[in-house]
């Protein structure tokens, strides 16, 4: 704090503070605790209720009836039944309105063996993402760094971030044409002879979690990219030559010096991209139309939108917060980086 106030003065840091503080306030505590709080309750609704009340409304209308047409002697014990009976009618249509909530876990333990399925076999793809995104993402990081031209390496970093000035929607439907039945591949395997539309013999790119893989990892590119390009590229190119003149083999040069020095980036790419990946649900629902099985991300969608079930789509959604967490720590744990190390 006392770096903030020396640097920008005590007018724009407390926008700066206070701008913070209600961005964490607002856009992650209070939708993180409502969430939790929808999650942890449920309405035990009575199907016979709707049933109940139409039946005393039938028992009413009698006693009305019965009242009018009975002697005067009978009128009180009739209308007294008519007033007990109305205050029932009242008490069955408040609980109609307002059901009690019952508090619990109940939502979480909902959960079925295919949904939970469904929740592991997301989780691992995701890692699988992660794991392909990294593979891919630093060797083309370290090259922009340390390895290419100045002028090459800024037009690699164009070529990266063009592509993003474009809707993350089109970039995926881009994909989803080029791996379709009669989609680019299969078009050039056609004119090749080795497939044919005629006879539908096309190689069922869209039916294979691959295709995802392939359009998640294109989507959430530059996150794995430019964390890892940040770190690298404040690493002193002295060291990779002395490594380079003490007969250092490139995989240790890399194991030894890079990768050590990079472990904030790569921290935090493979924490951005396994959440967005886990989290996606454009990406999947686009490019498997369904034909390869849910993600995690569809089934909250469900929960949410179809069934209309929140309290449970609320248990879904924050059980994949608390893996997002856990992921953190993880990730944290094995790179042996803080919260300040990320940060920076």
């Amino acid at each position: 704090m006392t770096d903030l106030l020396r640097s920008y003065g005590r007018g724009l840091s407390w926008i700066f503070v206070s701008l913070t503080a209600f961005w964490i306030l607002v856009l992650i505590v209070l939708p993180q605790g409502f969430m939790l709080e929808t999650s942890l309750w449920d309405i035990n609704r009575d199907d016979q209720l709707g049933m109940k009340i139409d039946r005393a409304y039938s028992d009413l209308g009698l006693l009305e009836y019965d009242v009018t047409a009975a002697a005067e002697a009978d009128k009180p014990a009739i209308q007294a039944k008519i007033d007990a009976l109305q205050s029932e009618i009242a008490d069955l249509e408040s609980q109609e309105t307002d059901p009690p909530r019952e508090y619990g876990i109940q939502n979480y333990t909902k959960m079925s063996s295919l949904h939970f399925m469904i929740f592991v076999k997301s989780i691992v793809y995701a890692l699988m993402v992660t794991a392909l995104a990294l593979v891919v993402c630093y060797p083309i990081a370290f090259a922009i760094a340390k390895v290419a031209p100045p002028q090459r390496a800024a037009l690699m970093l164009l070529g990266l971030v063009i592509p993003y000035a474009i809707n993350e929607l089109l970039r995926v439907y881009a994909w989803l044409m080029i791996l379709d039945y009669q989609g680019v591949i299969n078009s050039v395997l056609m004119w090749l002879g080795m497939v044919e539309f005629a006879d539908k013999s096309w190689i069922p790119f869209l039916e294979y979690s691959g295709s995802v893989f392939v359009a998640l990892i294109y989507a959430y590119v530059l996150f794995m990219i430019f964390p890892i390009y940040n770190t690298v590229d404040t690493l002193d190119r002295n060291q990779l030559e002395a490594a380079k003149d003490l007969g250092a083999s490139t995989f240790k040069i890399h194991w030894r010096i890079v990768i050590p020095h990079a472990k904030p980036g790569i921290a935090v790419g493979c924490i951005m991209t396994f959440m967005l990946s886990v989290g996606s649900y454009s990406v999947p629902q686009i490019m498997t139309r369904g034909k390869s099985g849910d993600w995690f991300s569809q089934l909250i969608y469900r929960q949410f939108f179809e069934a209309q079930s929140w309290n449970v789509g609320a248990a879904y959604s924050f059980s994949l917060v608390l893996v997002c967490l856990a992921f953190i720590l993880i990730m944290m744990k094995v790179f042996k980086v803080g919260i300040r190390d990320i940060a920076k």
